[in-house]
């Protein structure tokens, strides 16, 4: 399972939840930050630290975003690291 960086993060991109991974899966673009699900340890740290609450484990992802699920994926791979 991995997390996932949702709707309310568009536009956003406070990068309060950056400092917190340990293994800076975050990658980002114009719009907002993504979190890649291959690199993801799911260690929950992100969660609380982001301002807008937009960070869901996979499993828990309102349905309402679940395209988001597929767009963290895919735009982690486009995308460069959020980590500098």
């Amino acid at each position: 399972m991995t997390m996932v960086v949702t709707q309310p993060c568009v536009g956003c991109k406070d990068k309060a939840c950056l400092p917190v991974c340990p293994v800076e899966c975050f990658h980002e673009d114009e719009t907002m930050v993504y979190i890649d699900p291959d690199e993801c340890i799911d260690c929950d740290a992100c969660v609380t630290e982001c301002p807008t609450e937009a960070i869901f484990h996979e499993d828990d992802v309102p349905e309402r975003w679940q395209g988001f699920i597929e767009l963290n994926a895919a735009k982690a791979q486009e995308c460069p690291s959020a980590h500098g």
